[in-house]
């Protein structure tokens, strides 16, 4: 199924990017794979594979999942890196006019050495709902689990264990169940899963609020254990509610960082990250601008107003210790880094997505970070994320400082 780029439609794609100058180490910690058409039908069991997600072609030609009666198809704007941008749309697309990078990691991995980025996290695409909550709002319970533990294992052997050191491997789990949840939690960490990823405001989508403790306790309790990271990404729960007849692509893209200060919001006040320590939470996709503005408004809940619930930490200082940020470029807002700590930014290049840097992330990093220190621009190019989610780096991290050149 494997298009190669010379063989790409010239009336959609740009020609073929040329190989980026590294001049800076990147760890991409929110990219997205799209789901091949032989996944479930690979990694479920046999005796359910007929129930579970199947590609099929719509009245259009375009192929889209079906599963559990309902559609879900590839958006436009979900797999249009090396797109020229006229022919970006709104609307389902065929394998074949998709970058092979968005679906096979051979031709991702080529891809990223194309833009300099040494490795990435991905999240899934639309058939999970994002964060696997399609699966978990299964009608027949043991197909929703077998439909998670298929899509963390085609990661598992058929992306990861290809090019462990290119690729962070992050999985997703049953949610509607804190036993399974857990389990299958467990189940990846003992393989090498350093992630998951949950919806950000659980509540939004049906399931049980964060201050449900008896849902939540045993599922935080195992990524705490396994010292998983717990990764949130904008939209997964719902994008943002726009007018009627408001633009809704134009407004909900504008409308990210909104989403990402609500969420963050919600989980530093659930407790949990106060509660434990060293649980990790990275907010992915969103940007860093409102991070400052929400030290700013805990520190005045506490120092002002009161309203406060009396913890004997602060608020803010919790949020630097349990949370970590990502962003494309941020070229206002990266000058108060130091507010919000750099050893907690993160680099995020957001293939295939309309809002992604490929291929060429190293030049937007020269263009909005320039004057920015080597050491912290290492950090937050990539010595954040191998540290959060212990990935290894090659053996020389850039950019080097200038007496070390």
């Amino acid at each position: 199924m494997t298009t190669a780029p010379e063989d790409l439609d010239p009336a959609l794609f740009a020609p073929e990017p040329e190989q980026q100058d590294s001049r800076y180490t990147i760890i991409s910690v929110d990219d997205h794979v799209v789901e091949p058409p032989h996944l479930f039908s690979t990694w479920m069991p046999a005796g359910l594979r007929d129930r579970g997600p199947k590609m099929v072609e719509n009245g259009t030609g375009a192929q889209v999942w079906e599963f559990d009666g309902d559609i879900y198809s590839q958006v436009g704007m979900n797999a249009v890196a090396g797109r020229r941008k006229e022919t970006v749309k709104y609307e389902p697309f065929r394998f074949d006019q998709m970058r092979p990078g968005c679906y096979d990691i051979h031709a991702r991995v080529k891809d990223m050495d194309l833009g300099g980025i040494w490795a990435m996290l991905n999240f899934p695409s639309q058939i999970t709902g994002f964060c696997g909550r399609v699966f978990a709002f299964a009608k027949d319970r043991e197909v929703g689990i077998a439909a998670t533990r298929a899509w963390n294992d085609w990661l598992y052997n058929e992306w990861y264990l290809e090019y462990p050191e290119r690729v962070i491997p992050g999985g997703i789990t049953y949610l509607t169940d804190p036993v399974e949840a857990v389990k299958e939690i467990h189940r990846n960490a003992e393989r090498g899963f350093t992630s998951v990823t949950f919806p950000e405001r659980p509540h939004a989508i049906g399931l049980p609020s964060l201050w449900d403790r008896d849902h939540w306790d045993p599922i935080i309790r195992a990524c705490v254990e396994t010292d998983t990271v717990v990764s949130l990404h904008v939209g997964s729960s719902g994008m943002y509610s726009y007018p009627k007849g408001a633009p809704g692509l134009q407004l909900g893209a504008t409308m990210f960082g909104q989403l990402s200060l609500g969420a963050c919001s919600e989980w530093l006040w659930s407790g949990y990250p106060k509660d434990n320590p060293t649980l990790k939470i990275a907010m992915s996709e969103g940007g860093i601008g409102w991070v400052p503005m929400l030290i700013d408004r805990l520190d005045n809940i506490i120092d002002r107003s009161g309203y406060g619930l009396g913890w004997d930490e602060r608020p803010a200082d919790i949020l630097r210790r349990n949370f970590w940020f990502c962003t494309l470029d941020d070229p206002s807002t990266i000058a108060l880094r130091d507010v919000i700590g750099v050893e907690n930014i993160m680099l995020e290049t957001d293939y295939p997505h309309g809002d992604g840097t490929w291929p060429r992330t190293q030049d937007v990093l020269d263009r909005y970070w320039a004057g920015i220190p080597a050491r912290e621009l290492r950090m937050m190019c990539s010595e954040n994320a191998a540290k959060l989610y212990r990935h290894p780096l090659p053996a020389t991290v850039l950019p080097r400082d200038e007496q070390e050149r």
